[in-house]
């Protein structure tokens, strides 16, 4: 049985209730990615008629994500893609970084939004920002199903591209997620410039463990009594 159609209704609820007149659905790609950054669309879609066929990213084919993609971009009002890179998740933490990602792309539209639709429960924008949440946004409403489009679409480019110099990780195909090839690829190479060094799937490398850096809630924490003791000399 085919999703249902994202609709309106969130928009035009919060333009009853809050008086918002530009409104921008919010949508990330890439947080359990392996490698590349997490990419976030902000989308101003207006209440007009969606593009057929329009709904969360994941439900389509590559092909037709694509094409999809094309028709949005000259549908939509506005829109505006920001990127966290694999460095600055390494030393931000994932909020952070998808909130660094969200600003950016929210601060590329031409005009500021109103108010913001967040796909998920979980408002990683916050202040100054006026945000709703919505579980499964993606699939519901239309601003953030446009925006799940031409994130995913513009991800998988980026890592795409970066498969001409890392050929062995096929990041064409799994867009820096777990996948064999890529599983095999680092334990063969270890991992590239592209690749989050703080995550745990370093720790299942014995070759490649070393090269690990400390979370960004381990760096917050600092060292425990025994590394902070060997720091100061007394083993």
């Amino acid at each position: 049985m085919p999703p249902e159609s994202p609709t309106h209704r969130v928009e035009r609820s919060l333009r009853a209730t809050t008086g918002a007149r530009l409104i921008a659905g919010v949508d990330e790609v890439g947080r359990g990615a392996w490698a590349g950054p997490v990419t976030v669309c902000a989308a101003v879609t207006g209440l007009r008629r969606p593009p057929e066929g329009l709904t969360d990213s994941k439900l389509l084919t590559p092909a037709r994500r694509t094409a999809l993609a094309e028709e949005l971009t000259g549908w939509v009002t506005a829109h505006a893609l920001g990127h966290a890179s694999p460095q600055e998740i390494d030393a931000l933490g994932m909020t952070a970084a998808l909130r660094l990602a969200a600003v950016r792309a929210l601060e590329g539209l031409p005009e500021r939004p109103d108010a913001v639709i967040l796909d998920g429960k979980h408002d990683y924008l916050g202040a100054p920002w006026r945000v709703r949440t919505v579980i499964k946004g993606d699939m519901s409403c239309v601003s953030v199903a446009a925006a799940s489009v031409l994130a995913k679409v513009r991800r998988d480019a980026m890592l795409a591209a970066l498969a001409a110099d890392h050929p062995e990780f096929a990041f064409d195909s799994n867009a820096g997620y777990p996948a064999p090839v890529h599983r095999a690829a680092l334990e063969e190479r270890g991992p590239t410039p592209h690749h989050r060094m703080s995550w745990s799937y370093l720790d299942a490398l014995p070759r490649w463990r070393h090269l690990k850096k400390p979370s960004h809630r381990e760096a917050a924490a600092g060292p425990g009594p025994l590394e902070a003791a060997g720091q100061l000399g007394m083993f």
